[in-house]
């Protein structure tokens, strides 16, 4: 697969930040067609793609989500091509930590690999979103016990450069309200600011208690977003074929 050289300099990194991410700290991740980008699927789910896209995205984004596979699609107006469908729409919101108040925990354990079946286990019965088995090796992720057991945990995820988000927030409800995400986050946020990075994250719209508790760590809104989640054609199903796709990159 050909990598993506194109690089749109009036974006914010934070505009695009899988792509970003992509061709920068996490390129050893990378799987590209034309100027679409995933993860690989052990690491993240996410796809990079244009603000706008063409024809010939539509094709080379088929082609990486293979017969029936779907995706997340950020910002507003995409209108897929016949044999496409459209599953859902969810509003998300981007928040820049630039004021996040930071804090080193000693409380705190870094997650090892060693560590994956407690923590698809936690995000299981947590649903904080996507977490695949190589998600860890995105970036740092902390972890708080009692008595031994996992009961809460966040890290770092997608790495545009001078940026890193904070993802993967979660505690069990059984130890909710006790601060354990606010120590989280300020510590994941101080590993972050040591390399003279800024932190973000993303949240569901609707997530008002998440996003208050972001707001009074400091995290202000950035960019509000819709989320399209869209579905490529099936076996059988009719998809766009202009002659360019026999020569598209792969």
């Amino acid at each position: 697969m050909t990598t993506d050289s194109t690089i749109d300099v009036s974006l914010h990194p934070l505009d695009d930040p899988v792509r970003a991410s992509l061709r920068g700290e996490h390129h050893r991740f990378a799987r590209w067609v034309g100027r679409i980008g995933r993860y690989d699927p052990e690491v993240a789910r996410f796809f990079g793609h244009p603000p706008e896209l063409d024809e010939q995205d539509w094709i080379d984004l088929a082609t990486l989500l293979g017969p029936g596979g779907s995706t997340a699609l950020r910002g507003y107006g995409h209108v897929p091509p016949d044999g496409w469908t459209v599953l859902h729409e969810l509003g998300s919101v981007q928040m820049d930590g630039t004021a996040l108040r930071v804090a080193h925990d000693p409380d705190l354990e870094v997650l090892t690999p060693a560590d994956i079946p407690e923590i698809l286990d936690l995000i299981a019965r947590t649903e904080p979103g996507p977490y695949a088995p190589r998600t860890i090796e995105m970036g740092t992720y902390l972890g708080l016990r009692v008595d031994g057991r996992l009961v809460a945990m966040a890290g770092e995820r997608m790495h545009p450069p001078g940026w890193t988000e904070i993802s993967a927030v979660c505690t069990d409800a059984d130890f909710r309200g006790r601060g354990f995400a606010s120590r989280l986050i300020r510590a994941v946020g101080a590993g972050i600011r040591a390399r003279g990075e800024k932190p973000f994250l993303h949240a569901v719209a609707h997530n008002a208690t998440a996003i208050s508790l972001y707001e009074t760590l400091g995290f202000t809104l950035r960019k509000r977003s819709l989320l399209t989640i869209v579905q490529a054609p099936s076996p059988g199903s009719q998809a766009p074929t202009p002659a360019s796709a026999a020569s598209a990159p792969n």
